[in-house]
């Protein structure tokens, strides 16, 4: 952290999912890692769809791999949840809109009778 003029100021810090550029004191979202979070939620969907799918044709058979697909669910939520803090309004509608996508399979992926 350098100080200049009594202001705190930190370049760029990286966190293990995003990278934040930090000004005054503000953290902004990038561009590329709010993509990449949407990306990563994309790929849980596509995941947590396909044990969906399965689970309710098999019934118990593939429990593992229906509840490691909860789990990404879950995580993918927390992720954007947190990025959601440091992002513009366009970037905070778009973040919201797929946690509403991510509540809805997890929501079918609870009540599935599997």
């Amino acid at each position: 952290m350098n100080k200049i003029k009594g202001k705190q100021f930190l370049l760029q810090m990286v966190v293990p999912i995003c990278v934040l550029t930090i000004k005054e004191g503000l953290s902004l979202a990038t561009r590329q890692s709010v993509e990449e979070h949407l990306q990563q939620c994309e790929d849980a969907i596509r995941n947590a769809q396909e044990q969906f799918n399965k689970a309710s044709m098999q019934e118990h058979y593939e429990d593992v791999s229906f509840t490691e697909s909860m789990l990404q669910i879950e995580q993918a939520y927390n992720d954007i949840a947190k990025l959601a803090l440091s992002c513009n309004g366009q970037q905070r509608e778009q973040l919201h809109r797929m946690r509403l996508q991510l509540q809805q399979v997890q929501n079918n992926m609870i009540l599935l009778d599997h």
